[in-house]
């Protein structure tokens, strides 16, 4: 059985250090990060505020999505996020 998947990304802060991630279970892999138990670049960085992500119907999808994404120039990264989030609001709490 399929299971769907989601592209995220994280910000330390507004127009500040970005993060790019995939996951099955998004409120689950925000709250780590949040957390800091994941360790590596978005614990190093202080990326803790969710502030763009898109849902796939298939998590294969959502990691080509992912890798894409992370090819971009920053610019295009900070239209994205600008685009759905025009204030950088922190989304975790839109999730529940």
């Amino acid at each position: 059985m399929e299971r769907g998947g989601f592209v995220y990304i994280m910000a330390s802060r507004r127009n500040g250090t970005l993060y790019t991630g995939v996951t099955s279970d998004l409120p689950y892999r925000i709250a780590q990060h949040k957390a800091g138990t994941l360790g590596g670049f978005s614990d190093r960085y202080g990326c803790k505020l969710l502030v763009w992500f898109e849902q796939h119907d298939e998590i294969e999808a959502a990691i080509t999505r992912e890798k894409r994404i992370k090819e971009w120039k920053r610019l295009w990264k900070l239209r994205l996020i600008e685009e759905m989030n025009p204030q950088w609001e922190d989304l975790y709490d839109q999730l529940f």
